[in-house]
């Protein structure tokens, strides 16, 4: 088994002196796709910015493979309406990058033509792909994911999740993502974190799904209804047809 690319140990975060996240133990390897769920306030971004080290534990420790490459694609990133750039001229920030480069990675994030548009012009799934392409550039590892689906309806959420299942199969990066989409989010997950300040359960989507931990948080009635929507790995998917595919296991948590 290959060495985890980052692992968390007894980890407990405290922010304006109040306790965030207490005793979190965790690991992630090469080619996992893992998802952070949890109610609003339950730790799960402060535990990205954990991992990726833009905190400091109060106490435990954070290990990271040597030279770890990470691509981030934060919840939401405010840019002025008002200000020219376009997508080229974004995705050259910080560093300077070729154009054979950019459109590479605008391919790879599944939006090749956007190359020449205005930032301001995009829609919310356009906005979000580039800010996939420009975490792609690092030629990541590991890809973390904060709630980037924000905002976009459930198609959009949907395609946007496929897209990082294409972008792991291609790439064999693993993907850390926190989701508040419960009914699209576990099609691509290998494991699932149900969190609230610590990790009430882990495993696969289907154990998670089923665990009381899990359903003491979000409920099973309406409104916190989760349907399990299940990917076999072995088919291409036609983004037109409005019918599942054979090989698509689809079972709903009542």
């Amino acid at each position: 088994m290959t060495a985890p690319l980052i692992r968390a140990e007894n980890l407990s975060v405290r922010l304006d002196g109040r306790v965030v996240l207490q005793d979190v133990d965790f690991e992630i390897r090469s080619g996992e796709i893992v998802t952070i769920v949890g109610p609003n306030g339950s730790g799960k971004s402060t535990l990205l910015r954990a991992l990726i080290g833009a905190i400091v534990p109060a106490r435990g420790r954070v290990v990271r493979a040597p030279g770890l490459r990470i691509g981030y694609v934060p919840q939401k990133l405010a840019i002025d309406a008002s200000l020219p750039m376009t997508v080229q001229r974004f995705l050259n920030l910080p560093r300077r990058i070729g154009t054979r480069e950019a459109l590479a990675a605008l391919d790879q994030a599944g939006v090749p033509d956007l190359h020449d548009r205005q930032m301001a012009d995009l829609s919310g799934g356009q906005f979000q792909r580039v800010l996939l392409a420009r975490a792609l550039l690092e030629d990541p590892q590991i890809l973390m994911l904060d709630e980037a689906t924000q905002g976009l309806d459930q198609p959009g959420s949907a395609a946007f999740y496929r897209r990082i299942e294409a972008v792991r199969r291609d790439t064999g990066c693993a993907v850390l993502m926190v989701s508040h989409d419960l009914h699209v989010v576990m099609a691509a997950s290998d494991r699932v974190l149900c969190m609230n300040g610590h990790i009430c359960c882990e495993g696969t989507p289907e154990v998670v799904a089923s665990a009381p931990e899990y359903r003491a948080l979000f409920g099973t009635g309406t409104g916190g209804t989760l349907a399990l929507y299940r990917h076999e790995h072995h088919h291409s998917h036609d983004h037109d047809h409005p019918n599942p595919h054979p090989g698509h296991a689809h079972e709903t948590e009542t």
